[in-house]
């Protein structure tokens, strides 16, 4: 039978090999977590994208309501005017 030695170095390397293997192994997270996860990220967009949109028609209405008081007022003047001259 014959004993096949290897050198230091060679074990060295192979042990980091299968260390880093094993330790590369050990990060993947659980696919049902992974799933999770992304589950969450997609309700956190869409939550934040709901308020994004939220205010843009806030920012809308505001500026309508602004132009329906400067058109109500010019009514208002317009109809002064005509009630002074009849």
């Amino acid at each position: 039978m014959e004993v096949r030695v290897r050198s230091d170095e060679a074990v060295d390397t192979e042990l980091d090999r299968l260390i880093s293997r094993r330790a590369s192994q050990d990060r993947r997270q659980d696919p049902d977590e992974q799933e999770e996860l992304w589950k969450a990220s997609v309700r956190a967009h869409n939550a934040h994208r709901r308020r994004e949109i939220a205010a843009l028609w806030f920012a809308h209405f505001c500026r309508m309501a602004e132009n329906h008081a400067k058109i109500s007022e010019d009514y208002e003047r317009r109809a002064e005017a005509l009630c002074k001259e009849g």
